[in-house]
């Protein structure tokens, strides 16, 4: 099986930047005798900073903390299964066969390969999408 050497958390932050998600930094400065206020929110790919996840965070790191979790959540991985797909159908196709089996995908695939397809794990999906968001977007 091939495997993209990052850790779950890593492929999950990598993923979302791929979707477009963002970090919005407030940096408040109301006067001289008022502390500062400053933090980190994850918000929605599609920009409205309305639409954030996990609140208010101290370090923009524990913000991205804050992705979905692609690699262990079915329902997540099935999300970014659907951008790649709607990205590049195909690329994810041979991408997710290429992770799940081992091995370079062929035009035709015996039933056992397709099977271990339709099985995927949701880590197996979210590596099949970041390789085929990432060729996109290169």
């Amino acid at each position: 099986m091939t495997q993209i050497q990052l850790t779950d958390q890593q492929l999950n932050r990598a993923l979302a930047e791929l979707m477009g998600y963002t970090i919005y930094h407030y940096d408040y400065h109301y006067d001289k005798d008022v502390a500062e206020r400053c933090y980190f929110e994850l918000t929605a790919p599609d920009g409205y900073p309305e639409i954030v996840f996990g609140g208010e965070r101290n370090t923009e790191l524990e913000a991205w903390a804050d992705v979905p979790n692609y690699c262990n959540d079915p329902a997540a991985s099935l999300e970014v299964q659907a951008k790649a797909i709607e990205v590049d159908a195909q690329g994810y196709l041979y991408n997710l066969a290429t992770v799940v089996n081992g091995y370079e995908a062929a035009d035709i695939w015996e039933d056992d390969e397709i099977i271990s397809m339709l099985k995927a794990s949701p880590r197996e999906r979210a590596e099949a999408a970041y390789i085929t968001l990432s060729q996109v977007r290169e």
